[in-house]
């Protein structure tokens, strides 16, 4: 299947108030998506309809659909708990849970019922690995969480993800609160994962979406203005607002 993900005419109210209007996009399969936009203009909040988040709001409302593999995420039958293991998520800051570093790759595969020692230490070696940080705290696997640096705790985050093996990897600002050298460790990363993973990407940074995307969406005023190929959309935008935001005319 080309398209990992299809969003046809996605509205999302916050009790009365229209957060997104009438979203329709097709996210290809092993590609990165980064969606721009200023402050406030519905990526985040869409970023969230894509496992289901915007749930733990009260009076959100929305309407459309999103599939995932040609199934409606939002059917009544969906297993949330089983979305938010294949739709993972990276959030703006860091948020390693307070325990050693092996037991933050080890909790999601012991939540889904894996106790075999061997076993997680081979999700726990291949996660880290996958998020390249393995070399880095291989020896101090027992060590806290805590204790590592911001962008280490930012690739932690990540490996905890994979370790549940997810299909698809959703990014809030991944690099917002991180150095320029986390930063790129962060972006090389996310190139390499694209290799096995479908990866949606919100960034204020355009040259971070310039350089680590395949597509590009922007957002203004909860609406998607355009999305096209990232090269496309920085040289040739289709429309005068992507252009003013783009040259940094506003936002």
């Amino acid at each position: 299947m080309e398209y990992k993900i299809c969003v046809n005419k996605l509205r999302l109210y916050y009790g009365e108030s229209l957060a997104l209007k009438k979203i329709s996009i097709d996210i290809h399969n092993n590609n990165v998506l980064a969606l721009i936009g200023p402050s406030g203009c519905g990526k985040s909040t869409f970023l969230r309809t894509l496992n289901r988040m915007n749930d733990l709001i009260p009076n959100v409302k929305i309407e459309g659909e999103v599939l995932i593999d040609g199934v409606d995420i939002y059917h009544p039958d969906t297993d949330v708990v089983m979305l938010r293991k294949r739709v993972g998520m990276v959030f703006q800051r860091p948020n390693p849970f307070p325990m050693s570093i092996f037991e933050n790759v080890a909790y999601g595969p012991r939540i889904h019922g894996m106790s075999n020692k061997a076993v997680l230490r081979e999700i726990v070696e291949k996660s880290l690995t996958g998020a390249a940080l393995w070399d880095e705290v291989k020896d101090r696997l027992n060590d806290s969480a805590m204790g590592l640096s911001g962008g280490q705790q930012q690739r932690l985050c990540i490996a905890r993800l994979l370790a549940v093996e997810p299909e698809v990897l959703l990014m809030d600002e991944p690099c917002s609160a991180l150095d320029p050298i986390s930063t790129m460790k962060i972006e090389e990363l996310v190139t390499d994962l694209k290799a096995k993973y479908t990866i949606i990407m919100v960034t204020h940074n355009m040259q971070q979406a310039a350089r680590v995307s395949d597509y590009t969406g922007f957002f203004l005023n909860g609406d998607l203005v355009e999305c096209d190929k990232t090269d496309a959309m920085f040289t040739r935008p289709n429309d005068k607002r992507t252009e003013d935001y783009i040259t940094g005319r506003f936002g």
